[in-house]
């Protein structure tokens, strides 16, 4: 059965409705800034109910939280720099070695292509058609090898100081928040000031990330404020255990 061709009106709507009403999503380092932010809320958020429970002492609080924030955030920046640059040097090397297997071993990587689209339910005539088409052109074939068997996507090299940055300063940003409390309120109610906007800002993470991606925004972010306020909390355990007595 043949489609009737679309009208123009038609195409234009499509079009209006592909680029405003429902266009893709681009890459705006929304897990470079989860990455940091959430990070840095939870681990500052550790240290300083920790040190508040051993020390009963917000300077030493605030001291050990600054520091750690900016020691962490650097670390973290320098973490994502590295990862990006790993990721693309791996996409290299393993590209290269396809372009070598299709020239010393054609046969087998051809019959991987086959194999991969077999297994995608296509068969016979249309089957060798897909498999001609691939393998016809070097840079076809090694794109789909990439993509199909090794399972990696292209990684700039040029995005490892971006991505350095946004984990840098999200991570900042993530790890101021545990200590506001600190500086203005009592140590007994600056602790539990600090547990709760950390907990409002994970689930404010959560709920964004799945708005932006796929989720429910309600769900992700109260599964995302339970297992950051939990793990933070592990810190306040330590500080308690390990108590330090008052001064004679």
């Amino acid at each position: 059965m043949s489609m009737k061709p679309a009208t123009q009106e038609e195409l234009i709507n499509e079009v209006l409705h592909h680029l405003q009403i429902d266009p893709h999503k681009r890459a705006t380092g929304l897990s470079d800034f989860i990455l940091g932010a959430q990070d840095g809320l939870v681990n500052v958020l550790g240290v300083a109910l920790g040190i508040a429970a051993a020390t009963n002492d917000v300077r030493i609080v605030l001291v050990a939280g600054l520091a750690t924030t900016f020691a962490e955030s650097i670390s973290m920046g320098a973490v994502a720099y590295t990862t990006t640059l790993t990721d693309a040097d791996l996409y290299q090397s393993e590209r290269e070695r396809e372009y070598r297997h299709i020239i010393e071993t054609p046969n087998l990587e051809r019959k991987e292509v086959r194999d991969i689209y077999a297994s995608k339910g296509f068969q016979e005539e249309l089957l060798d058609r897909i498999v001609e088409t691939i393998t016809a052109n070097q840079d076809v074939w090694v794109a789909v090898m990439m993509a199909e068997e090794h399972k990696l996507a292209p990684v700039d090299r040029k995005t490892a100081l971006h991505a350095a940055l946004v984990v840098g300063m999200s991570a900042v940003v993530g790890s101021l928040i545990p200590l506001l409390p600190f500086m203005f309120l009592s140590i007994s109610n600056s602790m539990w000031a600090a547990v709760l906007i950390t907990a409002l800002a994970l689930f404010a993470i959560g709920a964004y990330k799945a708005r932006v991606t796929v989720g429910k925004p309600l769900k992700s972010g109260v599964e995302m404020a339970l297992i950051g306020t939990l793990s933070a909390l592990a810190g306040y355990l330590v500080g308690y255990i390990l108590k330090v007595p008052p001064l004679p």
